[in-house]
């Protein structure tokens, strides 16, 4: 009953406002007519990117991205602590060129990001961008948040890149565009009015954070720092098969000399972590508790600081969790301002968890679902190709 208080009903949403984390209901007809972004906004009922213009044209004044956030290939991702937003492009098989796809998604992203680049006048032109997320039932969406372009953190070569995939032996390239969710946690019907009739930055319904993004290109990001986090199995693992089987071939590819897995679990930690600089792998006779200690690097790279950790390596299968022995084992051996990292393509039990972060222990707890996670992410999204990355990092000599 609490949260139909915060559904918006299929018949209200022609006039509704939008307030983040609202959810806004589809209809019940059986057809694409249930759609319900095509009901609150004129953007259309079908795809991920969703317009009130031409990308062609260069007409566009609103722009809806959708996200079900379930393409294993394609990982969408908010980032609610920082108020980053991750998300792919439109080219999504071999055989068209960037640009040439159906509903020229990244040519508005190409547009959209150049323009932010640019001169005041020319991010006046860049259309607001609404993030809604699929969830459950049937239709219904969830408002996610104000768009723009791009972030404080990041620069030109980073906010909007083309990355190489491949698909049954064919190569090809898609956008991988970085947003920030701006600190506007209601978006009124009046503005969108006016945003429609081409009064984005004119409107005195205007959000404060669209207007210094617009003549600045001041960056206000929603963030939401997290409360203390305990995953449960469901939340470390990955619940897709795919996923599942990506953990499978790693295991079986390192059954029988399992030590063989720390310099793998490495160069996970270095996907997830770029800034790590050297890292040595421990003898496995006299490693201590450590399977790998190296250097964190921070500040700029002319002088660096150097943080070091400890690394922990786990190649367990999914029923065999991380229990307090091996997690108590790398805290042993961790020095005062040393952190640690435990990387396993299983979990951690609820109690290691519970211990870890209630006595704020400096521990990094890589489970099997953030290793897939961070493969999907860079374009290693099926067995064949985690099996071909797992023979090109090599083995213990």
């Amino acid at each position: 009953m609490a949260i139909a208080e915060y559904v918006v009903p299929f018949a209200d949403l022609a006039s509704t406002d939008l307030v983040v984390d609202r959810m806004y209901d589809g209809g019940a007809a059986g057809s694409v007519a249930d759609d319900p972004l095509a009901r609150l906004l004129p953007v259309g009922n079908q795809g991920g990117f969703r317009y009130a213009g031409s990308p062609r044209k260069g007409t566009v004044r609103l722009a809806v991205l959708y996200t079900t956030a379930a393409e294993a290939d394609w990982p969408d991702e908010l980032d609610k602590q920082t108020g980053l937003f991750t998300y792919y492009g439109d080219n999504r098989s071999p055989g068209r060129e960037l640009h040439d796809t159906q509903r020229s998604g990244n040519l508005l992203l190409r547009d959209a990001f150049d323009s932010t680049h640019s001169t005041a006048d020319d991010r006046r032109a860049v259309p607001p961008f609404l993030l809604f997320e699929k969830t459950a039932p049937r239709r219904r969406v969830v408002f996610r948040g104000l768009l723009v372009p791009g972030a404080a953190t990041l620069t030109g070569d980073d906010d909007l890149v083309a990355i190489w995939r491949s698909s049954r032996g064919s190569r090809f390239q898609n956008y991988r565009a970085r947003f920030t969710v701006l600190d506007v946690a209601h978006v009124t019907r009046e503005w969108l009015t006016d945003v429609l009739d081409g009064r984005a930055s004119e409107s005195e319904h205007c959000p404060s954070a669209w207007t210094a993004w617009v003549e600045s290109r001041v960056y206000t990001p929603l963030t939401a720092p997290s409360t203390t986090v305990i995953r449960n199995k469901a939340d470390q693992m990955p619940a897709d098969p795919a996923g599942r089987a990506i953990l499978t071939e790693i295991r079986d590819y390192y059954r029988g000399r399992e030590h063989d897995f720390e310099l793998c679990a490495v160069e996970l930690w270095r996907l997830i972590a770029p800034a790590t600089g050297r890292c040595d792998i421990t003898q496995p006779s006299r490693d201590g508790g450590r399977d790998a200690t190296g250097d964190y690097m921070l500040g700029p790279s002319s002088d660096p600081v150097r943080i070091d950790f400890a690394l922990e390596a786990k190649c367990y299968s999914e029923t065999n969790s991380v229990g307090v022995r091996e997690v108590a084992r790398l805290i042993s051996r961790l020095r005062h301002r040393h952190f640690g990292v435990f990387v396993t393509t299983s979990h951690f039990n609820q109690q290691v968890y519970s211990e870890v972060r209630s006595d704020r222990h400096p521990i990094a707890l890589v489970s099997g679902g953030d290793v897939v996670e961070v493969l999907r992410a860079r374009g290693y999204s099926d067995v064949p190709a985690v099996r071909a990355w797992l023979k090109k990092i090599g083995h213990r000599g």
